[in-house]
């Protein structure tokens, strides 16, 4: 008897159990579609299926879904590019030349009607110049002018994460000599040219070499001589962006939104250790020989640390120097060129950030912040000297100012869709104002 009333407890037990899991599955499931509704505007069982990863709600700003660790690859004359190859976003590629984009190049026009805009820099160019082939922001702007109205716009990217100049000027002046043509170009800098020649900087290494960033891994590579904890960081890289290539495709497949919410919070734990992992990697990759005498590649060295008045201002007159000669070459074929200096959220402004940016945007330990501080005020000096060359001058450091909600997507420099929505509008309606007074000079004459 008392083992039939054990069995009807348990039973009872049971089946209280079972509800009160049903009930917190159903919760679960109720709070994770309101998070998904939130995240993504959407209802999750009516959502647009993802067409890329990009698409799925993970930040992936920085993370190189490739196999290699190290996708940089030495070039003769650029310093490093991307390997060419497949790349995660539909319509894309890494091209013959390591650039994103749909087209190889030299591009040739195909048609007599096509306007092409070259687009030059670093990673926010390239993620300009991404943006700008899907959205064409800058085309709807240039429609306005009654001579480009029927033009067809092909937006062509000669931007790679780390460039800055001379890189510009020389990829610049490398592919006008293999023929490309070029009816407008935007060159969209100045983070890189304080924030990575000031780290050239501090390892002794010669302002307009390329980016020790990228560089000296390489170099390490060539020479066989990274680090054991080199080694173990790339081991680790390797090893987490399999786990997330793996999250991104179960995320994917998910039927539930409890699913969905719970897998992109794993997948988001695994980027986040990712990028941690990337930082060690480079801290320990980007450490000059003491004795590079038996390096196969050669580095200019400095001899000694240049104190950062005497080095921000070289960094500065190299940017402007640079840019001046971009625009002497394209204006010898009556090419429009606009310089755009790229807002950054270290160059302190009256934007007000909200807590849960700043805890996105800032790093207290980057070393990108001082030297924007420095560097920003240093470049904008030159202001004078590159409107005395007949520059046209986009200052877009205030372009978020006005904007409430978030818009970097890391603490370095990086802009999300909304952010790349504010800053594409503000380039276009630049370019467009200047235009229509240019074409308004020219009638007066």
């Amino acid at each position: 008897m008392k083992d039939l009333k054990f069995v009807q407890k348990g039973q009872e037990f049971l089946k209280i159990a079972l509800i009160n899991l049903a009930l917190l599955l159903v919760f679960l499931e109720l709070g994770s579609l309101g998070w998904y509704f939130v995240k993504h505007k959407q209802f999750f069982y009516t959502r647009e299926k993802a067409q890329d990863k990009s698409a799925l709600g993970i930040n992936l700003e920085g993370v190189r879904l490739k196999n290699e660790s190290i996708v940089e690859r030495f070039h003769p004359f650029f310093g490093f590019i991307q390997k060419p190859g497949p790349d995660f976003r539909p319509g894309f590629k890494n091209n013959n030349y390591g650039f994103i984009s749909p087209y190889d190049y030299p591009f040739k026009k195909t048609k007599p009607n096509q306007f092409i805009i070259g687009v030059f820099g670093g990673s926010v160019a390239s993620g300009y110049g991404i943006f700008e082939v899907q959205n064409k922001i800058l085309p709807k702007y240039l429609k306005q002018l009654p001579g480009l109205k029927d033009k067809e716009f092909v937006i062509l990217s000669f931007a790679t994460g780390g460039y800055k100049q001379p890189q510009q000027l020389l990829i610049l002046n490398y592919f006008l000599a293999l023929g490309q043509e070029l009816d407008m170009v935007v060159n969209i800098d100045g983070f890189n040219e304080v924030a990575l020649s000031n780290l050239n900087n501090k390892n002794k290494v010669d302002l307009a070499m390329p980016s020790i960033q990228h560089i000296l891994p390489l170099t390490s590579l060539a020479n066989n001589s990274l680090s054991t904890k080199a080694m173990k960081s790339t081991i680790a890289i390797k090893e987490n962006k399999a786990r997330i290539n793996q999250g991104l495709k179960s995320l994917r497949q998910c039927k539930l939104a409890a699913c969905d919410a719970l897998t992109s919070v794993y997948v988001q734990n695994l980027v986040n250790n990712y990028r941690k992992d990337v930082i060690r990697f480079e801290k320990e990759s980007n450490q000059p020989e003491k004795d590079d005498g038996g390096s196969v590649v050669y580095i200019n060295l400095n001899n000694s640390v240049m104190k950062d008045d005497v080095a921000f201002e070289q960094m500065a007159q190299n940017w402007a120097k640079s840019s001046i000669f971009m625009h002497k070459v394209l204006s010898a074929s009556n090419v429009p060129y606009f310089h755009v200096l790229q807002p950054n959220q270290y160059y302190q402004t009256k934007r007000v950030f909200g807590e849960a940016e700043k805890q996105i945007a800032f790093n207290k330990d980057t070393p990108y912040a001082k030297a924007v501080q420095i560097g920003y005020p240093a470049l904008l000096k030159k202001f004078a000297n590159l409107e005395k060359n007949n520059i046209t001058l986009v200052n877009a450091v205030n372009v978020f100012d006005k904007t409430k909600e978030a818009v970097y997507v890391d603490s370095c420099c990086h802009y999300n869709q909304a952010g790349e929505v504010v800053f594409s509008n503000y380039v276009g309606r630049s370019i467009l104002e200047y235009l229509r007074k240019d074409e308004a000079r020219s009638k007066k004459k």
